[in-house]
């Protein structure tokens, strides 16, 4: 009888000290209070891509509870809580978090200035005009290398003026093969009435298409822009142009099950923008839109 009840408290001992063991394993992998400093260089959905000090392409996952907020104070001592699509490139964040089992980052809490997201957005806000301008000036250069080809190709001149615009389009593809610029995989521009915030039904079924086209793409992010036209005040035409954005990004993550982490901050340009100058009823109406885009950032479609 002793010997069986030695038996059994042997094999409990072994237990308890494979127990302490396997725990002593798991902690070695999870690093509680990582804290870090950097600028966002891309997203995709949950992660994100730091440039720190002491790394340039470091892998953040961000989860359901992380905690993002905006810092606010004389001291910086108070935060105000903001949604993950704040979480732009271009902005300077401070990062708390573990190590989990893979020895990846994961954020729990993440802080930034308001200053600083002001900043990131307007970088944003001037990327997609910056890029077209860009595509712009290297279709143009290259209508003008095709016209010198077939003319008198063996001519001095003309063989300058070719080296020239080669030149010059090597730059503008240089320009905008940054980090932070995007591939715009769809669009859709919805259009609203004088003085109108509220969704016409009538575009639902092309915003429900483009969100399905977006779960398509690796790495998406829905971009969304309000705008107004120049009638009225400004200040009014401001708050416009916010309530068309939020209204769509409301249809697409209620009605379209679009995950929050894929969605962009909503951007509210107010009269900025004007595709039509004249005061006519058909130029004031193109002005008065929002559009919706899928990127993909051309960091993270690298990474693939």
């Amino acid at each position: 009888m002793m010997d069986a009840r030695k038996k059994l408290i042997s094999a409990f001992a072994g237990a308890l000290a494979l127990g302490v063991v396997a725990l002593a394993g798991t902690a070695s992998y999870a690093q509680d209070d990582i804290k870090i400093e950097g600028l966002i260089k891309a997203r995709s959905g949950a992660t994100m891509i730091l440039e720190t000090k002491e790394d340039p392409k470091l892998v953040v996952l961000l989860t359901e509870t992380t905690d993002v907020g905006q810092v606010q104070g004389l001291l910086k001592a108070r935060s105000k809580g903001m949604s993950m699509a704040a979480l732009i490139p271009g902005l300077a964040v401070k990062v708390e978090g573990f190590n989990n089992v893979q020895k990846e980052l994961v954020a729990t809490k993440v802080r930034f200035k308001g200053n600083d997201l002001e900043r990131a957005r307007s970088i944003e806000a001037g990327m997609h005009e910056t890029k077209v301008k860009s595509e712009q000036n290297e279709a143009e250069l290259a209508k003008q290398k095709e016209a010198l080809e077939q003319q008198q190709a063996q001519m001095t001149e003309q063989e300058k003026k070719i080296a020239a615009n080669k030149d010059a389009i090597a730059a503008n593809s240089a320009r905008f093969g940054q980090l932070d610029d995007y591939y715009i995989m769809d669009e859709v521009t919805v259009l609203f009435g004088n003085g109108v915030t509220k969704l016409d039904p009538k575009y639902q079924p092309q915003l429900k298409e483009l969100a399905e086209k977006a779960k398509g793409v690796q790495g998406f992010m829905i971009e969304v822009k309000g705008y107004a036209s120049a009638s009225g005040s400004e200040a009014v035409n401001q708050e416009l142009s916010e309530k068309r954005a939020n209204s769509i990004v409301a249809y697409l993550l209620q009605q379209c099950n679009m995950p929050m982490t894929n969605m962009l901050a909503p951007g509210a340009m107010g009269e900025s923008r004007q595709v039509a100058t004249d005061k006519k009823v058909e130029a004031e109406a193109q002005n008065r839109r929002v559009v919706v885009r899928v990127l993909q950032n051309k960091a993270m479609a690298g990474m693939q």
